[in-house]
């Protein structure tokens, strides 16, 4: 398990760099690893993708049932505000949570058809629209509240910069939502 992990944190560092084009062979130099080891669990890149966004759906799909559960005890700006905090959060410490949302903003070009219809699918059920109706927003804010944060998230991520200033970029992701200036 801890192997298979690894495994997946540097295919998803690796998407970063260099698109999504990265090899099999790439991945196991960078994790420190044979190239039969990882080829063993992942006989080409789309599996490994595939668990990769997995992996980040789960992730992402906890935060957001855990805010939804707590979403009533606080006004509505303010649960918006700690979803994007959760959010920012996860996505720093874990790329491949990121990946999702950074994919969907792509509507996943860069997997297969199949792939791809399954990856929006799950997104928009299990992600955009909970978060959607939490909200209460039937426009497009929600729409521009995920760019921010995606654009902000990913200047972190090509940058390799550990840095996150979390509690500004939410703020800006709510200015999004809310149409403040």
């Amino acid at each position: 398990m801890q192997r298979r992990e690894q495994i997946l944190d540097v295919a998803a560092s690796s998407y970063f760099r260099t698109g999504g084009s990265f090899d099999i062979r790439d991945v196991a130099r960078e994790a420190g690893l044979g190239y039969g080891t990882v080829y063993h669990y992942y006989p080409n890149r789309h599996l490994l993708i595939e668990d990769v966004l997995g992996s980040g759906f789960e992730q992402c799909e906890k935060v957001i049932s855990k805010w939804a559960d707590i979403s009533g005890s606080l006004p509505d700006n303010r649960q918006l505000l700690e979803y994007c905090i959760a959010l920012l959060r996860l996505w720093q410490s874990d790329a491949r949570a990121y990946l999702v949302y950074k994919m969907a903003a792509e509507h996943y070009a860069g997997l297969p058809e199949r792939d791809r219809q399954h990856a929006k699918r799950r997104f928009m059920e299990r992600l955009y629209v909970p978060l959607q109706s939490i909200a209460q927003c039937e426009d497009d804010s929600i729409d521009h509240m995920l760019a921010v944060m995606v654009g902000c998230c990913g200047l972190h991520y090509y940058a390799g910069n550990s840095d996150l200033n979390v509690d500004r970029i939410a703020r800006l992701a709510m200015q999004a939502i809310t149409k403040e200036s």
